[in-house]
């Protein structure tokens, strides 16, 4: 049975988003990521494991290793769905401020 993940779901768990965090900067193996943690490596494994099925991350297999890398389209969608609510907020924000300025003088 193929589960369908939700990517913010996914994002939710902060286990999860150190992990994408560790792999921005280069590719590491399952063994690599988990050390950088202090849960067990199967627990980091179905970490990885739900990162891999949102596309958040992608494998590479290099001789018997395979390395966890970033899939920067998949972030993109993610930053391009949040983006009109950021600018939501921004405008709020900046009215925010004008307003108290105004009473602030």
């Amino acid at each position: 049975m193929n589960l369908r993940r939700d990517v913010f779901q996914a994002i939710s768990d902060p286990t999860r988003r150190a992990i994408l965090l560790l792999v921005t900067t280069q590719s590491m193996t399952a063994g690599t990521i988990a050390s950088n943690f202090e849960t067990s490596r199967p627990t980091v494994s179905k970490h990885l494991q739900i990162l891999t099925e949102c596309e958040l991350l992608k494998q590479e297999q290099n001789g018997r290793e395979i390395y966890y890398h970033l899939n920067p389209q998949k972030m993109k969608e993610i930053a391009d769905f949040i983006e009109p609510f950021r600018k939501m907020w921004d405008d709020k924000f900046n009215k925010l401020e004008s307003v108290m300025k105004k009473y602030i003088q």
